[in-house]
C-alpha cells in the first residue's frame, strides 16, 4: 500500500497509518507541483533516512510532461535520487524512463501512460517492474492482465514478475487517466505539468447565445467526479491479483493521510486474516467520511459505464478543523503539553489533532485542562493551558479542534 506525501507532517502521518511505501514530488516537475507544498532536492536525504528508519519504501514522482530545456534539471533530480537511495521513480516520459534505467534506479510506470492491456505491459517490462494501470479499467480487465503476466511469465528488469498497481482511493479526474487540457485552455496552466486550476470542479450553466437564456444543469457539478473509494470491495481488487494499492492525496492534510492509510491497512490485514466483514467496512467508511472527500463512488472497477458527479463544490467531510493554538512546551516526564490558545476556546471533551513535521498526527479527546496549575473545563483565547498527552509532541506543533461540519444543500 502506497500513501501520498506532500509534507513532512504527511510523511510521519503515513508512517503512523501503516504505509508500506510513500510517494512524493520535488520541485515543479511532478503532477502535484501546484497543489502540495512539495519537497526540494535538499530534503531527499532526510526523507530517505526517515523511510529507511521505519522500513518503508520511498518513491519519487517525475511524471509530468517535460521539455528539452528541463533535461538538466531532470538529470539533477535523478542523480540526487540515486545518491540518496530513493527506492523508485514513477515516470511517464520515455526519455525520463531511459535516464532512470541508466542510473540503475527502479522504475514504475505512471498511470499517465494509460496502460490498458497485456501487450502494453509486455512492452514496458523491458524498463519497469511496477506499472499503474489505466483508471478506466474494470476488475475483469485488470484480472485478465494479471493472468497474462503470470501465464507468460512477464518479468521486469529485476527478474521478478511485473507487479500491477491501481488507484484505490481519492480524487478522480474527468479526463482519461488524468490527461486533461481544460486548465491549460482556460488559464494557460497545464494539468499535465502539475498546475491544474481545478476548472472541472466548478459549477456551470448552459447559455443560449441568441436569447441569452441560461439553464442550470441539475444543480450538479457535471465535470467533477466524486472521489474513488474501494474499501467496500477490496477483497475483489486483491482477488484480481493487484499487488499495490495507490492512495491519492498529496495535496491533502496530514490527518487525511493518516486516516485513509490506516483504514486501508486495516482492510488489507482483515482480508488476509479472513475477517473482512460488512461491519468493518461500515466503520471504515464512517472514518473515511470524516476527512476530505467529495462523496464516494466505486469508479469503473465494478463495470459502471458513467461517472458519478458532485452536487456541491468542495469537500463533504463530516468533520472540519478549527485552529486553536501552538505547543509552547512538552514535559516528557509528566507527559503534559503546554498550549498557547490563539483562536477559539478549548474545552474538556473536545476532540483534537496535534500535528507537526516530526510529530505527524496525534489524535485525542481532551480529558483534563489546567490554567495556572488550576484544573478547569475551558481554556480561553489568549490563555496558556496544559493538557495530558500520551505520546511525544514538539514545540511549535499546531493544535486543532475537530468539529462536526455543517454542509449546506
Amino acid at each position: 500500500m502506497m500513501s501520498p506525501v506532500g509534507s513532512f507532517e504527511s510523511l510521519m502521518a503515513a508512517i503512523q497509518g501503516g504505509a508500506d511505501a510513500v510517494y512524493f514530488g520535488v520541485g515543479k516537475l511532478n503532477m502535484r507541483s501546484r497543489s502540495s507544498v512539495n519537497f526540494t532536492l535538499e530534503n531527499l536525504t532526510e526523507i530517505s533516512d526517515i523511510c529507511r528508519q521505519h522500513s518503508i519504501r520511498s518513491y519519487l514522482t517525475l511524471n509530468t510532461v517535460v521539455y528539452d530545456e528541463e533535461m538538466t534539471e531532470i538529470d539533477a533530480i535523478i542523480e540526487a535520487a540515486r545518491i540518496n537511495k530513493i527506492d523508485a521513480i514513477i515516470a511517464s516520459d520515455f526519455s525520463i524512463m531511459e535516464k532512470v534505467n541508466a542510473a540503475g534506479i527502479e522504475l514504475h510506470i505512471s498511470t499517465q501512460c494509460n496502460i490498458s492491456n497485456a501487450g502494453a505491459v509486455r512492452y514496458f517490462s523491458r524498463m519497469a517492474d511496477v506499472m499503474v494501470l489505466s483508471r478506466e479499467l474494470n476488475l475483469n480487465q485488470v484480472a485478465s492482465i494479471v493472468n497474462s503476466i503470470e501465464k507468460e511469465q512477464i518479468k521486469g528488469p529485476s527478474g521478478n514478475l511485473i507487479k500491477i498497481e491501481i488507484f484505490a482511493h481519492g480524487a478522480l479526474c474527468m479526463a482519461v487517466s488524468g490527461k486533461c487540457y481544460i486548465s491549460l485552455d482556460n488559464y494557460n496552466h497545464s494539468a499535465n505539468r502539475g498546475a491544474c486550476y481545478q476548472t472541472c470542479r466548478r459549477g456551470y450553466v448552459v447559455k443560449d447565445k441568441e436569447s441569452d437564456l441560461e439553464l442550470e444543469i441539475d444543480n450538479e457539478y457535471i465535470m467533477s467526479p466524486k472521489d474513488l473509494c474501494t474499501i467496500g470491495f477490496l477483497d475483489k481488487i486483491l482477488g484480481a491479483g493487484v499487488s499495490v494499492l495507490k492512495l491519492e492525496g498529496r495535496g491533502r492534510s496530514p490527518e487525511y493521510v493518516k486516516t485513509v492509510t490506516a483504514c486501508y491497512k486495516e482492510a488489507i490485514e482483515s482480508y488476509q486474516a479472513g475477517n473482512y466483514t460488512e461491519e468493518k467496512i461500515a466503520e471504515w467508511n464512517h472514518r473515511l467520511k470524516q476527512v476530505f472527500n467529495r462523496g464516494f463512488w466505486d469508479g469503473y472497477y465494478l463495470g459502471q459505464k458513467l461517472g458519478e458527479w458532485n452536487n456541491r463544490y468542495g469537500s463533504v467531510a463530516t468533520k472540519e478543523k478549527l485552529y486553536i493554538g501552538k505547543v509552547n512546551n512538552y514535559y516528557s516526564k509528566l507527559k503534559v503539553a503546554e498550549i498557547k490558545i490563539e483562536s477559539h476556546d478549548l474545552q474538556t471533551g473536545d476532540e483534537v489533532v496535534i500535528s507537526g513535521n516530526t510529530t505527524g498526527v496525534y489524535e485525542a479527546v481532551i480529558s483534563e485542562i489546567r490554567v495556572d496549575l488550576q484544573s478547569t473545563t475551558i481554556a480561553k483565547k489568549g490563555e496558556v493551558c496544559s493538557i495530558p498527552v500520551t505520546t511525544e509532541i514538539r514545540r511549535g506543533d499546531k493544535l486543532y479542534k475537530l468539529v462536526e461540519k455543517k454542509v449546506n444543500g
